[in-house]
């Protein structure tokens, strides 16, 4: 009871991810400029799909959704980075990990489940044009996305409190920018082997499962793509898929690596890199990827612009 008393009393503290680096200040300012593109990116995208209602659709309400995450992934750990850069103190008390492994636990799981219901939300418009006024009704469209929300909240909540749970009575110091539960386990004075089997069996559940569900989805749009007589409808199934094809990437791409790939074949600096990239870099780049490939997001954006007298003459 006393090393559980500890754990909760005490504080951790982060390392922070300018301390492998001897040009912390260069790097901190392409974090600070970078996560205000991001911010900016996927606000603008959020604010035009709101106030445009040719994008009032199934597939433009799961992109938002999507643009929701990319917003909170980069709140939940950037700020807390810079202000211990700034202040030279990476302290951060129990209670602040505690909600940094929920809401990040939160956001990645749903994430995941959300990207794999977009390609679902592709497969239909794509090889079943007729049905999907039916088969992705508002009522379907917001139980998947329910759905996506309350398996990351549920796998979140599980996560956090068996992780907080062991004793922390060694180390305090978290080899990581912010508190992830791979590397807090290893502060771990307890056996916390079948807790981290555990941990890697339901990663690999939830990143095969969607990842299956994609594969499949997208197997079956690039057949009805390749059959379609249409040059003009070929070209904008492509486009359209292979801006999804491409967040799937970025995002599965950093989660494989980080949770599917053993702790023993990549180093601490390695993982906050990675971190880094699924926190950060990729939440900067699909508003990007999204809004440069997209006709009608182009399209709905110039119209928001004209609006406000900034569109360039």
């Amino acid at each position: 009871m006393g090393d559980v008393n500890q754990s909760v009393t005490s504080d951790f503290v982060l390392v922070g991810l300018f301390s492998h680096s001897g040009s912390g200040q260069l790097l901190f300012s392409l974090v600070a400029a970078t996560f205000t593109m991001g911010l900016l990116g996927n606000t603008i995208l959020l604010f035009v799909i709101r106030t445009d209602s040719r994008l009032h659709t199934t597939m433009y309400f799961l992109l938002s959704q999507l643009s929701l995450f990319d917003v909170g992934f980069p709140l939940v750990t950037i700020p807390k980075m810079a202000s211990d850069f700034l202040q030279g103190d990476g302290s951060i008390s129990f209670g602040g990990c505690a909600a940094q492994i929920f809401f990040l636990t939160l956001m990645g799981v749903a994430e995941g489940i959300l990207l794999a219901l977009m390609s679902y939300d592709r497969y239909v418009a794509v090889c079943h044009p007729l049905q999907y006024p039916v088969l992705m009704r508002r009522q379907v469209c917001l139980l998947m996305v329910g759905s996506s929300w309350l398996a990351g909240v549920l796998n979140a909540s599980v996560q956090t409190s068996i992780t907080l749970h062991f004793p922390y009575c060694a180390s305090r110091i978290v080899d990581h920018f912010f508190c992830e539960v791979p590397a807090l386990l290893k502060l771990s004075c307890a056996d916390t082997s079948a807790y981290e089997l555990a941990l890697s069996t339901s990663g690999v559940l939830i990143l095969v499962l969607p990842l299956f569900l994609i594969a499949t989805s997208y197997g079956h749009v690039l057949g009805a793509v390749i059959r379609m007589h249409s040059e003009e409808a070929r070209n904008k199934a492509f486009t359209t898929c292979s801006s999804h094809i491409t967040v799937v990437g970025l995002f599965y791409g950093a989660a494989v690596f980080m949770y599917m790939v053993p702790g023993a074949y990549h180093s601490p600096h390695q993982d906050n890199v990675v971190s880094l990239f699924y926190s950060l870099v990729t939440p900067t780049l699909n508003p990007l990827i999204y809004s440069l490939r997209n006709q009608e997001v182009r399209m709905a954006l110039v119209k928001v612009l004209s609006r406000t007298g900034l569109r360039p003459k």
